[in-house]
């Protein structure tokens, strides 16, 4: 998997990070996501998945 983000799509809701801390992060001063791991673990892909699809602003695309 292989994970690429639009922070210019980004609204800043968080749910990334709620669900896959250990890939996403957000900014301080404006709460944009922040891409730690663009090739997360097997283990995080489902989490990641679920992260994508609830992204309210489809700022989180992934290719298998």
């Amino acid at each position: 998997m292989r994970i690429t983000v639009d922070e210019d799509k980004c609204c800043g809701a968080g749910q990334c990070v709620l669900l896959a801390p250990e890939v996403f992060d957000q900014r301080e001063d404006d709460g944009v996501v922040v891409l730690l791991d663009a090739a997360p673990p097997e283990r995080l892909h489902a989490t990641v998945r679920e992260a994508a699809d609830v992204c309210p602003a489809a700022a989180i695309e992934l290719s298998e």
